[in-house]
Formats: structure tokens, C-alpha cells, sequence
């Protein structure tokens, strides 16, 4: 069964600059529903402004179970990655790791005037078999804008490079960019298992809350790995 995690990016995540400023943070479409993968169960919606708990991570690669289908497309070994490259958005951003809070909620980066994105060590890394994870804030009201501010700008195709410890880029193509409610945040199509070397790039987006102080929305691109190269 897939493993699940959940991520609402709120508290410091969504430390805001005024919604005049969000009007300008590019938004993708809605998603018309929840989107779960086939056969498993629904998850346990999270409230916007409460602690998210975490599920068990994905397995490492090459522990599936004997006789599980090959994976879909290139699939590298495990590397830690240190960069990230968009240049569609005009992105470029060493990279934090980020684990789990002591609520077991998913870290975010620390929010400074350059702050970097994060990937979530519990995911695999870029390039491995299942869904890397790399989290960004998208503005905060000390700062500006972040460093996923035009995350939501993404267009299927645009290109995403990751460089990673072993001296190689891990390329992604981008498959879709889309919006969901924080209360309708879809762990399992986000966080499950795929048969394919996928990315997740997640930031806050749609309408800012101001008695909350909260985004309603999280933005997500899925991406998956197309080839790589040395660095």
C-alpha cells in the first residue's frame, strides 16, 4: 500500500506579505477534485491552522515487493541533491534538507530574506524510484516575495534540474501545476508511491486569510524525470 505524508504549509510557512501582493503570485488552475490514486483510501483531511501529522515515508528504492512491476522511465541511484534549477520561473536555489517536527508535521525552510527550498529527507532523492519532495515559500511580509512566488507559473513541459551530491543533474519535465484547498490537500496522489522517478514542488498559494493569516491553497507541480546528465 502507499505510503502517505501530509503537508499543509501554514504557520510560519504562511507568514504573509498583504493579499495586494498575492494578487501577483501567478495561481495555476484549481483541481476540479481530490485526486487520489486508483484503489486506495481517501485521507483524512487536515485544518487549515492545526498541526498535520505525518505518515510513514516512502520505502527506499528497490524495496518493492518480489515480482513488482519495472519502473516507468530512467530511475537513478540514491544522491543527495543540493540544487535546483527552474529556469521557466527563473529559479535557482541551493537546497536545505528538512525533516519532521517534533509534532511530526513536515519541516519548512527557514523563511529569511534568501530563502532556500527545501527537500524533504523522508522522500527519495531526486532521480530515485517514487516522489522526491522539495518545498519553497512562495512570500512572507518581512521579506517579499519567495522563492516558489512564481511556482504557479509553471506550464507543462518547462523544464526543472536538480544537482545532486554525486555529481550528476536529474532532469524533470513538468506534467501539470495545480491548486488544491489546504482541507482537501490530496496526500496520496502527492505522496504515494509511483512507478515512475517523480518531483513534487510545493509552496502556498490562492486567497490569504488576513484574520487567519494563512494561504487557503497549496500549489503543487508534478514533475517526472526525463534524463540526466554530469554535472
Amino acid at each position: 500500500m502507499a505510503a502517505a505524508a501530509v503537508l499543509l504549509l501554514t504557520g510560519s510557512a504562511a507568514l504573509a506579505v498583504a493579499a495586494r501582493a498575492q494578487q501577483h503570485a501567478p495561481q495555476p488552475p484549481a483541481a476540479a477534485a481530490v485526486e487520489m490514486p486508483a484503489g486506495t483510501a481517501s485521507p483524512t483531511p487536515g485544518s487549515p491552522g492545526a498541526p498535520v501529522r505525518t505518515g510513514a515515508p516512502n520505502a527506499p528504492a528497490g524495496t518493492g515487493a518480489p515480482g513488482a512491476p519495472a519502473p516507468v522511465g530512467p530511475v537513478l541511484a540514491r544522491a543527495v541533491p543540493v540544487e535546483l534549477d527552474i529556469p521557466a520561473i527563473g529559479v535557482r536555489s541551493a537546497l536545505e534538507q528538512l525533516g519532521l517536527n517534533p509534532d511530526r508535521s513536515v519541516q519548512v525552510p527557514p523563511l529569511a530574506r534568501d530563502s532556500h527550498a527545501g527537500w524533504y529527507k523522508y522522500s527519495p532523492t531526486p532521480g530515485q524510484l517514487g516522489p522526491s519532495v522539495i518545498l519553497g515559500h512562495v512570500d512572507s511580509a518581512e521579506y517579499g516575495p519567495g522563492v516558489f512566488f512564481r511556482l504557479g507559473a509553471l506550464r507543462p513541459g518547462d523544464a526543472v534540474s536538480v544537482r545532486r551530491a554525486d555529481r550528476t543533474v536529474a532532469v524533470f519535465r513538468v506534467e501539470r501545476v495545480v491548486s488544491y484547498p489546504k482541507n482537501q490537500f490530496p496526500t496520496l496522489a502527492v505522496y504515494g508511491n509511483t512507478a515512475d522517478a517523480a518531483l513534487r514542488l510545493i509552496t502556498c498559494g490562492g486567497r490569504f486569510n488576513p484574520s487567519t493569516r494563512n494561504y487557503e491553497s497549496n500549489i503543487v507541480a508534478y514533475a517526472s524525470l526525463v534524463f540526466s546528465h554530469p554535472a
